[in-house]
């Protein structure tokens, strides 16, 4: 049972978080941006365990938890996960939390509890097979969309990072009540520092939809150096091996966005991206951007960026190379996509979504005084 309201109490959200992919920068900086606002978060930890580096973090913003519990997409079937929602909710009655916040969708599937639940979609399998490989997901994988449908109808509200991908997601799914759009956000500064002769791209290359193929055949045609940063082996034997970009590896955070900064360019080959946190980054930091034609990067960076074909790595290369030609087009577009940058700061995000909570907060108080 919800307790009573108590004046200028604050109020504490859970909050579903992992070490893998962009779900832990959403996290940290939602976090930090809610807490001025009285509202605590609890993060509850699922899949592979996080670094020292991280667990600091976590805790500086909140108080960190980790589950003894599986990412859906990490596991083969619906039985690996079927423990989540239970462990999520006893967690969120253990430390008195007063609404879910997930970050997966099947996390919510048929779950128990009178407290408010948020789902957001930050990204999905289902979309996923639709955006990269044209098609249904394949049979041993359709009890994604079964969990996720499940989590969507057992949500108060839904969460999509963007238009494009609430409307991927209603192709996917059909209509998804409750769906709203708030879309991510950096909590990083704007940068002017001096750029280098060097193109930069981040991601978990591994990953189809990153395209990193498609990057390190546009590297062979680039007059500029071009630097891959992010894992290339996936949790599941999936592996990209570069052969023209110089491959960094995995960097720690702080260390990407100071190479980030430095680069003249910044590139996202990318034929899924619900939100793309790393175009955002690049944004913040000074950098011109060239991006993948598709429905997301154009709803935010249209007029922004140069856009090219994420199936042909001359477009790409092309790109780079009227970029390292034309230094006045280079600064123009750098100015352009820091100036769109700033509508997607951490406190727009923080207030969009303590809108939604607070609608939530009142409606589980109002039930429980009933």
């Amino acid at each position: 049972m919800i307790g009573q309201q108590r004046p200028n109490r604050h109020r504490r959200v859970l909050m579903t978080v992992d070490a893998v992919g962009g779900v832990w920068r959403y996290a940290m900086d939602l976090a930090a941006a809610l807490k001025p606002k009285n509202i605590e978060v609890v993060f509850a930890g699922l899949g592979p365990s996080p670094t020292e580096e991280k667990i600091a973090e976590a805790n500086r913003n909140g108080k960190l938890v980790w589950l003894d519990a599986p990412l859906d997409w990490m596991v083969q079937d619906q039985k690996a996960v079927a423990k989540v929602p239970r462990l999520v909710v006893d967690l969120a009655h253990r430390e008195q939390a007063d609404l879910l916040h997930l970050n997966l969708p099947s996390q919510a599937a048929n779950m128990k509890t009178e407290l408010p639940v948020i789902v957001v979609c930050h990204s999905c399998v289902v979309t996923w097979f639709a955006a990269v490989r044209s098609s249904e997901v394949p049979p041993n994988w359709q009890w994604q969309h079964r969990l996720n449908l499940a989590g969507f109808a057992r949500a108060n509200a839904v969460i999509a990072p963007s238009r494009s991908h609430a409307v991927a997601m209603d192709a996917a799914y059909g209509r998804i009540p409750n769906l709203k759009v708030v879309h991510n956000s950096s909590a990083l500064d704007t940068s002017d520092e001096p750029k280098q002769n060097f193109i930069l791209a981040a991601g978990r290359w591994w990953d189809d939809g990153k395209n990193g193929a498609v990057l390190d055949a546009a590297a062979a045609l680039a007059r500029w150096p071009v630097i891959a940063v992010g894992e290339s082996n996936g949790p599941n034997g999936q592996c990209l091996q570069f052969r023209n970009a110089d491959h960094r590896g995995e960097l720690a955070h702080g260390r990407l966005i100071a190479l980030m900064r430095q680069a003249g360019v910044v590139a996202s080959p990318s034929v899924y991206e619900p939100f793309g946190l790393a175009a955002l980054e690049a944004a913040r930091g000074g950098a011109a951007l060239v991006l993948s034609d598709i429905p997301t990067y154009r709803e935010i960076w249209n007029d922004a960026a140069l856009f090219a074909d994420p199936y042909r790595p001359h477009s790409f290369a092309d790109a780079f190379n009227c970029l390292a030609d034309d230094p006045q087009l280079r600064a123009a577009l750098a100015l352009k996509a820091r100036a769109r940058s700033i509508q997607f700061g951490p406190q727009a995000q923080a207030q969009a979504m303590l809108g939604i909570y607070s609608g939530m907060f009142d409606r589980a108080f109002s039930t429980a005084a009933e």
